[in-house]
C-alpha cells in the first residue's frame, strides 16, 4: 500500500506539459480545481473527463502510474459515497436497516466519487510532470507580489517543496522499516484497531529518528553550499512564458466555459 503512493513522485519527460511554464502550471491547477466545482451533471463530468484523460496522454504519464495514487484513497472515496448514499433525502431507493438509501443520494454519490477522482488525478499532474526545483521556482514567483507585506515567498516555497519532495522518500523508508520489523516478528496487520495502534509504535520512532537525521543532513549540506535564503539570489534558467502556456490557459478557460454553459442541463 505505501508504494501505490504516489504524492510528490516527478515522472521524467519532454512532453508539451513538462515544458510548460512552472507558474503556468500551478494557476491551470488552481483553475482546474475551480472547474472542477462547477460541475453539477453528468454531461460536464464527461466533458471533464474526455479533457483530463487527453491531458494525461499528452503529459506521457502513464496513466496506470497516475491510478495508482488512488489506491490509498479508496476507503476515504467509499466512505464519502456512504454518506452521500444514506445521509441524502429524497425517493427511497433500499434500505439496510434504519438506514434509507434513496436516488438523489446516489446520483449525489457518484457526482462527488467522481470529484474526489478527478480532483486527485488532475492535481496529481502537477508533481508528476513538475521538477521538485522548477516547483519551487514558480511558487517563488507566484508569491513574490506578496513580499511588500511581508510574507518571505523564498523560504515558503523552499519549504513547501523540501514536504512535497521528501514524501516519496519517508514511504521508501518506511516501507523499509516496516519490512525490517516484520522480519523480527513485528505484525502490523492482525487484531484490533487499538493492537494495531500500538504495533506502530516500533514503526514510528525509526522513522522519526531518520525523518530528522535526513533533514539534519539537509541543513548541512545547504549551509556548506553557502545557502543564504533568497535575498539577491540569481538562477542559471530564468522562467520565461512562450506561446504554449498562453494556448494551456485558453483551453482550460474555454473548458471553463462549456462546463459553465452546460451546467443548466438536467444531464
Amino acid at each position: 500500500m505505501i508504494k501505490d503512493i504516489t504524492l510528490g513522485q516527478y515522472f521524467p519527460g519532454e512532453s508539451v506539459i513538462h515544458r510548460l511554464d512552472p507558474r503556468i502550471k500551478i494557476i491551470l491547477t488552481l483553475l482546474y480545481i475551480t472547474a472542477l466545482f462547477m460541475i453539477k451533471n453528468f454531461t460536464g463530468y464527461i466533458i471533464f473527463a474526455a479533457f483530463t484523460f487527453e491531458m494525461i496522454y499528452i503529459s506521457t504519464v502513464p496513466v496506470k502510474y497516475v491510478f495508482k495514487g488512488l489506491k490509498p484513497l479508496v476507503f476515504i472515496i467509499i466512505f464519502t459515497a456512504f454518506i452521500n448514499i444514506f445521509m441524502t433525502g429524497g425517493r427511497p431507493l433500499f434500505s439496510i436497516g434504519p438506514l434509507l438509501a434513496t436516488y438523489e443520494g446516489l446520483n449525489m454519490a457518484i457526482l462527488m466519487t467522481l470529484r474526489l477522482l478527478f480532483l486527485i488525478i488532475g492535481t496529481s499532474l502537477l508533481t508528476f510532470t513538475t521538477s521538485p526545483i522548477s516547483l519551487t521556482d514558480g511558487i517563488e514567483k507566484l508569491l513574490n507580489p506578496f513580499r511588500r507585506i511581508g510574507v518571505p515567498a523564498h523560504e515558503l516555497a523552499m519549504m513547501m517543496t523540501i514536504a512535497l519532495r521528501f514524501i516519496p522518500t519517508l514511504l521508501e523508508e518506511t516501507d523499509k522499516i516496516m519490512k525490517a520489523q516484520m522480519a523480527r516478528g513485528a505484525d502490523f496487520e492482525s487484531g484490533n484497531l487499538l493492537k494495531r495502534a500500538k504495533g506502530l509504535v516500533p514503526l514510528l520512532v525509526p522513522l522519526f529518528i531518520s525523518a530528522f537525521r535526513r533533514a539534519d543532513d539537509l541543513a548541512i549540506a545547504m549551509e556548506s553550499r553557502c545557502y543564504r535564503g533568497g535575498d539577491q539570489r540569481t538562477r542559471m534558467k530564468q522562467l520565461k512564458l512562450h506561446n504554449r502556456d498562453y494556448i494551456a490557459i485558453g483551453l482550460v478557460i474555454g473548458l471553463m466555459i462549456i462546463l459553465f454553459l452546460v451546467r443548466g442541463l438536467k444531464y
